[in-house]
């Protein structure tokens, strides 16, 4: 039904370490789970605390041992402390840093959150990024259905850890998780940009510039969420 190409996997750290994957299609963690899964580590994804409440889903979530991240300060403790079980355990944590589907109307990836950015710098764990693509040929974003004719082919390839060394020792501010935010999110576009054959965009895409919801389906047509305090771990 699809061929695969699993690149420089050999790059993995054999301990735990956060992995950012770019998010075009709703089956990215099918992909990048198999991936991962495939090299013989177990992915454990960092997923919102509301999906734990869904019937079925949630009872799946919780037996499979993925991280719930919670919104309350002490959640959000809580949430930490599992994370950090998972890194110390040589696990592989998985975090997609923008949050939800790109925006961006060519699928780059496009500004991030801190999310990833904070739980490096708080636990020591290198940063791998991780871009795919061709799922969204199969899946496009926001799909009903799956194309399966003509045969899809999807490419993933492990990047080189982000550099963070310099922010690692410093108060954590948040221009320092802005700045370990763009990193990640500049290594994981040029990737992207490897992975296309073409050049990432200078500036990455911020929906909140474009006038889109952060949420959503129909985000062309909403207005921008409210910012919230960005206390996802």
């Amino acid at each position: 039904m699809i061929g695969r190409t699993w690149q420089d996997f050999e790059k993995l750290p054999s301990g735990g370490f956060i992995l950012c994957p770019n998010h075009v299609t709703e089956i990215d963690p099918l992909v990048v789970g198999h991936a991962i899964y495939s090299s013989k580590r177990y992915p454990r994804y960092l997923a919102k605390e509301s999906l734990f409440k869904v019937p079925v889903l949630g009872n799946m979530l919780r037996r499979t041992g993925q991280v719930p991240v919670a919104r309350t300060s002490t959640g959000a403790s809580q949430s930490l402390k599992t994370a950090r079980e998972v890194l110390d355990a040589n696990g592989v944590i998985i975090i997609y840093p923008e949050g939800t589907l790109t925006r961006d109307p060519d699928l780059w990836p496009m500004r991030g959150h801190t999310g990833a950015a904070r739980l490096a710098l708080q636990t020591g764990a290198p940063v791998i990024p991780m871009a795919h693509w061709g799922a969204q040929d199969l899946f496009p974003r926001y799909a009903k259905g799956i194309r399966l004719f003509p045969r899809r082919h999807v490419t993933v390839i492990a990047g080189d850890p982000v550099d963070l060394d310099d922010l690692r020792d410093v108060p954590l501010t948040r221009t320092v998780l802005a700045e370990a935010t763009e990193r990640i999110m500049r290594a994981l576009a040029k990737d992207v940009a490897r992975l296309r054959g073409q050049d990432a965009p200078k500036v990455l895409w911020d929906p909140a510039h474009h006038g889109q919801a952060t949420q959503g389906r129909n985000f062309e047509n909403g207005s921008p969420s409210k910012q919230t305090k960005e206390n996802d771990l």
